[in-house]
C-alpha cells in the first residue's frame, strides 16, 4: 500500500511569495516522511491553482527533494505546445534522476479552456492528439506525426528522458468506460469518487488487467484523494478541517459560479465539511480516527494507493506540517502496511 499527496495550491491567506516558500517546506516534509509522490493539480485564472506552471512549480520540488516522486496531476495538453512540453517533461525527469510522473488530461474546467480561446468541444480530441505527439516524441529519435491538430516532419527528438520508454503515466479517472483504455496501457489512475462508486472502476480496472494476460504483482496504482486533517484532539481538528474545507471549495466552485455554469460532476462537493466526511471524501480528528477511516476507505474502494491532502484552503503551514507529523508517526506505518481487501 502506498501513500501519495495531492495539492491543489489553491491560495489561502498568505502572500503568494511566502505561500510558495511555506508550501516548499511542506514538500520537503513529504520527501522526509516517506511519501510515494506529490502530485499538483493545474487551474488558470482561479484561486483553485496558483501554480498555473507546473513545469515551473516542479522544478523547485525537484531541487528541494530527494527521493519524493513528482508530476502534474494532470498537465492540461490542449494548453501546450507538445513538443515545448515533451522537452519540459524530459527536463524534469533528468533532473530528477527519473523521479517524474507524467499526469495528463485535458482538463475538468471548460470556462478555463475558453479563456485560452480554445472550443471546449474540441480539447478532447486535442488532447489525444497531445498525448501521442508527446509518447512518439520520447521513444523516437524524429518525430513524424500527421493530424488535424498537429503536424510534424522529421523533427530531431534531442532530449529524451531518463525513464524508458517514459515517465509513468497517471489519469483522472472518473468514468468506467475509460479504464479498458487505461488497463490497455499500464496508466495509474486516481479519482475523487467515494468509496462504492470507486470500487466499481478498481473492479474493472483488475478486471480488464487480468484479461490482458498481465502478472496481477505489476497491478498499476490505483488511488482517490482525501482531505486529511490530523491534530491532538478532535476539536482542533474539526475546527482546522471546516476552516480549511470552506476556503478550499469556494476556490473549487468559483468560476462555476461566477459565469452560471454547473460544475462537472467530478466538481460537486458537499457544502458542510460535515458532510463531505459523512460521504467519506474528507477526515479530521485523532491519528486513530484517521488511521480507521483511512484503512476503511482503502477497502471499501479496493485501493493500491491514497493520495493525502494535508494543506486546502486556509490552513497555514504550521497546521499542516503539525497534521503531517502526527499522520508520520502514528498513521502512516499502519496504513502502508496494510493489505487492502480485493
Amino acid at each position: 500500500m502506498k501513500l501519495g499527496i495531492f495539492d491543489h495550491m489553491d491560495r489561502g491567506l498568505t502572500p503568494l511569495d511566502r505561500f510558495y516558500e511555506e508550501r516548499l517546506k511542506l514538500v520537503e516534509a513529504y520527501d522526509r516522511a516517506g511519501f510515494y509522490a506529490y502530485h499538483v493539480a493545474e487551474h488558470h485564472a482561479t484561486p483553485l491553482g496558483v501554480a498555473p506552471c507546473p513545469g515551473i512549480w516542479l522544478s523547485a520540488v525537484a531541487q528541494r527533494t530527494k527521493q519524493l516522486r513528482f508530476g502534474p496531476l494532470v498537465y492540461l495538453l490542449p494548453l501546450y505546445h507538445p513538443i515545448k512540453l515533451l522537452e519540459e517533461i524530459c527536463m524534469l525527469d533528468q533532473m530528477s534522476g527519473g523521479r517524474f510522473q507524467l499526469g495528463v488530461g485535458r482538463g475538468i474546467s471548460p470556462i478555463e479552456m475558453r479563456f485560452y480561446g480554445l472550443d471546449p468541444n474540441k480539447t478532447q480530441a486535442m488532447y489525444a492528439e497531445a498525448l501521442e505527439v508527446i509518447l512518439r516524441g520520447m521513444t523516437n529519435s524524429v518525430l513524424n506525426f500527421e493530424g488535424e491538430y498537429y503536424t510534424f516532419k522529421n523533427v530531431p527528438m534531442e532530449m529524451t528522458p531518463f525513464q524508458t520508454p517514459h515517465p509513468p503515466l497517471w489519469y483522472g479517472l472518473a468514468r468506467a468506460e475509460a479504464v479498458p483504455w487505461t488497463a490497455k496501457n499500464r496508466i495509474n489512475i486516481v479519482g475523487n469518487l467515494p468509496g462504492a462508486p470507486m470500487r466499481v472502476l478498481t473492479d474493472r480496472y483488475r478486471a480488464e488487467w487480468d484479461a490482458l494476460g498481465n502478472d496481477p504483482a505489476d497491478l498499476p496504482l490505483m488511488g482517490v484523494g482525501r482531505h486529511v486533517v490530523v491534530a491532538d484532539t478532535e476539536k482542533e481538528a474539526l475546527e482546522i478541517a471546516k476552516r480549511g474545507y470552506a476556503k478550499w471549495r469556494a476556490s473549487f466552485l468559483k468560476l462555476w459560479l461566477e459565469n452560471g455554469e454547473m460544475p462537472a460532476p467530478a466538481a460537486i462537493f458537499p457544502e458542510q465539511y460535515e458532510d463531505a466526511e459523512a460521504q467519506g471524501r474528507a477526515i479530521a480528528g485523532t491519528p486513530d480516527k484517521v488511521r480507521d477511516f483511512l484503512q476503511q476507505t482503502i477497502d471499501d474502494a479496493g485501493l493500491n494507493y491514497l493520495l493525502c491532502r494535508f494543506a486546502f484552503g486556509d490552513i497555514t503551514g504550521d497546521e499542516a506540517l503539525h497534521s503531517i507529523d502526527l499522520f508520520t508517526r502514528h498513521v502512516m506505518p499502519d496504513i502502508t502496511a496494510h493489505q487492502e481487501i480485493v
